[in-house]
């Protein structure tokens, strides 16, 4: 079958939904045309994100982030568009400077909430387009980090970092200042976290606020609804307003938070919390008899309240479900327990009928709409990424990306049909490129079981030619490179230098089934590795173009830590390797990461029970074996591996000799986040490539 190619942006598609075996087909109007991708190009692509419907249906904004080069960094702006007018174009609400995000309506539908930097820090604002200037709604002296509005207008919970011994902001402000004029510059912890994702831990806590707008619109003295609590709200690293929610009446509001103190770490033990809005009352714990996590509360209009659960403490990869609790009897029941997939973001539409779920399902994120009544679903969206979305009592709108481009806005009958596409963020950037035709496949992985992946044309591909490989292993290692388009690692910037692409949902990827995700816990050098060399094979026997004599093997993180197993034993196997923040070292690793709990579940245990558990997969045990040249990649502020892991590798490399080239980011965490950054990781690892597959 022909591969699918990317959707072509001289004209306005419309995206039908269809069997996923339809996958296989193309479903763009025209194949594009153009220069390839560069990754100048990839970093200036404006980004969208947040999608919010108004309450009237009339209005959708949305977050959209532009890149500015000389200031190295991205500026992110409030847009809207008007859903009444079929061919309107979306209008810029907020200016770039001030740096919008978290589009939130009033009731209302004609009031517009939002977090602005105008102020000089992050506050909330306010706005009814058409009229008047944005008005502050808070003016607190420490920085807003999500917020959302009460059903009835007159409230916001607001979250906020303050020490959980101040009885006030201002006691919180007063002591980080304070704090920052000592000469003396040492942090002193008695209790992990000290650090976590990139940050180094302050002594604050996140904490959820209530405040009541006035009629003026400003919010008063925000009430602490979590006091004396010890955890974040939202939760950390990147929690954000679906953490907590109001209900219906606005009376009271539901949080997850996990109170674990010393043995945080090691605990994934998430709660939901019921509190009156007012701080009346001290919260009650919902689901203290589940150990494992609870997330992502969301009120039917009922008032019957909705949730994702995991039933495995300590397993931060465990599926997932649906769970209900009657506002009428407080019965609890399990509505998706026979659904062998697990749910990344749980919703409802505005009327409350129906919950919406987007779910990982071979190797598509799809969205699906619920019965809560009966749990059976019903697929909405069966391909591509779609990443949020939002919903009136009709229709969802949503952002959506794939293999073939980036996010942009689309909406779907709530009854299902046909997709219709509402924006086009970068037509005329990626009009004038070619984006490479995609296709996914599926072998006989380890045991023979299936197993799918991915496989991308190269730029001027030809028939009866034959190109070099880049062979992608995502992280995780419980996520994917599935249907999905991702900034850090882009398949087409890989096939716009000329690489044929080749990526494996290997044994531990989401989508699957649970019995496939956990298979590679306490498995990290086995299954996997026998589906990546019984993929890679597969590819070369299906697609004759690929030429396995000239292949590179890439991966961060997890994939990282593949690229020094295969090191050590695949290592006759490819030219050249790439490994980004990847596992060099067990024992240290576990010693010196943040969230302990990931390697207790993946090794079964501390380092100090169960040695055997770690060392079996440990790649600093076959450096004896190493041979092939690698690239070593690592960010300074990354904390989840910190960067003497790739010392370590590169060490290695050094010491036996072996081709290697070492690149440290100063000021990047365990991603590559930054422009300028970005543009050079890609240069120098499509560089490294070329030198060994093409010169």
């Amino acid at each position: 079958m022909p591969l699918t190619r990317p959707v072509a942006w001289p004209l306005l598609c419309t995206l039908a939904v269809v069997p996923v075996l339809a996958l296989l087909a193309p479903v763009a109007c025209a194949d594009a045309g153009g220069g390839p991708l560069t990754p100048e190009d990839l970093v200036m692509l404006r980004r969208i994100s947040d999608p919010q419907v108004a309450p009237d249906g009339r209005t959708l904004a949305f977050v959209e982030r532009e890149t500015d080069m000389a200031a190295n960094r991205g500026r992110n702006a409030v847009w809207l568009l008007d859903l009444g007018r079929a061919e309107a174009a979306p209008q810029r609400l907020t200016e770039l400077k001030d740096n919008a995000s978290s589009p939130r309506w009033a009731p209302d539908g004609r009031t517009l909430y939002f977090l602005s930097s105008q102020s000089g820090s992050a506050q909330i604002w306010r706005v009814t387009p058409g009229t008047a200037a944005a008005q502050r709604v808070t003016d607190y002296p420490l920085d807003v980090g999500s917020f959302r509005v009460s059903p009835r207008g007159d409230a916001l919970a607001l979250s906020m970092e303050v020490f959980v011994d101040c009885a006030t902001l201002g006691c919180t402000k007063e002591r980080l200042t304070a704090r920052s004029k000592e000469p003396a510059r040492a942090r002193i912890y008695d209790r992990v976290f000290i650090r976590h994702w990139d940050t180094w831990s302050e002594g604050t806590r996140s904490h959820l606020f209530a405040a009541r707008l006035g009629a003026d619109g400003a919010a008063g003295e925000p009430v602490d609804v979590s006091k004396g609590f010890d955890a974040d709200i939202p939760g950390k690293p990147f929690g954000g307003d679906e953490d907590f929610a109001f209900s219906p009446d606005g009376r009271t509001l539901v949080f997850s938070a996990r109170i674990a103190g010393r043995t945080e770490p090691w605990s994934t033990n998430f709660d939901l919390f019921q509190v009156p809005a007012d701080g009346s009352a001290a919260p009650v714990n919902l689901t203290a008899d589940n150990p494992a996590w609870d997330a992502q509360p969301v009120f039917l209009a009922n008032g019957d309240l909705a949730w994702l659960a995991q039933e495995r403490p300590g397993f931060e990869s465990d599926r997932f479900h649906v769970v209900l609790k009657s506002a009428r009897d407080g019965a609890v029941r399990a509505l998706t327990a026979a659904w062998d997939r697990s749910v990344a973001r749980l919703g409802a539409t505005a009327d409350g009928k129906w919950l919406l779920a987007s779910v990982d399902d071979l190797g598509q994120r799809k969205l699906y709409r619920i019965d809560p009544k009966s749990g059976l679903r019903f697929e909405l969206v069966n391909s591509g990424e779609v990443d949020d979305y939002t919903a009136t009592a009709k229709h969802v709108f949503f952002a959506r990306a794939d293999l073939g481009g980036p996010n942009d806005l689309y909406q779907v009958d709530v009854k299902g049909g046909a997709l219709r596409r509402l924006t086009e963020a970068n037509r005329d950037l990626l009009d004038a490129r070619h984006l490479s035709a995609f296709e996914q496949f599926s072998f006989k992985g380890w045991n023979d079981e299936t197993v799918h992946g991915y496989v991308m044309q190269p730029h001027g591909f030809e028939p009866g030619k034959r190109f070099p490989v880049a062979f992608l292993v995502h992280g995780g290692p419980q996520s994917s490179f599935q249907n999905m388009w991702t900034y850090r690692w882009n398949a087409q910037a890989f096939a716009a230098a000329g690489y044929g692409v080749v990526m494996i949902d290997f044994h531990g990827s989401p989508g699957y089934g649970q019995a496939f995700t956990d298979s590679i816990s306490r498995d990290w050098g086995g299954k996997p590795l026998v589906d990546l060399q019984k993929g890679l094979d597969a590819a070369l026997a299906r697609y004759p173009w690929l030429d396995g004599e000239r292949a590179c093997a890439l991966g961060a993180s997890y994939g990282g830590f593949m690229m020094n197993w295969i090191e050590g034993n695949w290592p006759e196997r490819f030219r050249c390797i790439v490994n980004h923040d990847g596992v060099f070292d067990q024992r240290m690793m576990y010693y010196s990461t943040e969230e302990i709990w990931f390697p207790e579940w993946e090794f079964g245990g501390p380092y100090y029970q169960n040695p055997e558990g770690y060392e079996r997969w440990n790649p600093v045990d076959f450096v004896a074996k190493w041979r092939t040249p690698m690239l070593v990649i690592h960010g300074e502020q990354d904390f989840r591996i910190p960067y003497s892991q790739g010392i370590g590798a590169f060490t290695a490399l050094q010491r036996r000799g072996i081709e290697g080239k070492l690149v440290v980011f100063p000021d990047e965490n365990h991603w590559v986040l930054k422009p300028a950054n970005s543009v050079l990781w890609y240069h120098t690892v499509i560089g490294w490539l070329d030198a060994h597959l093409k010169n």
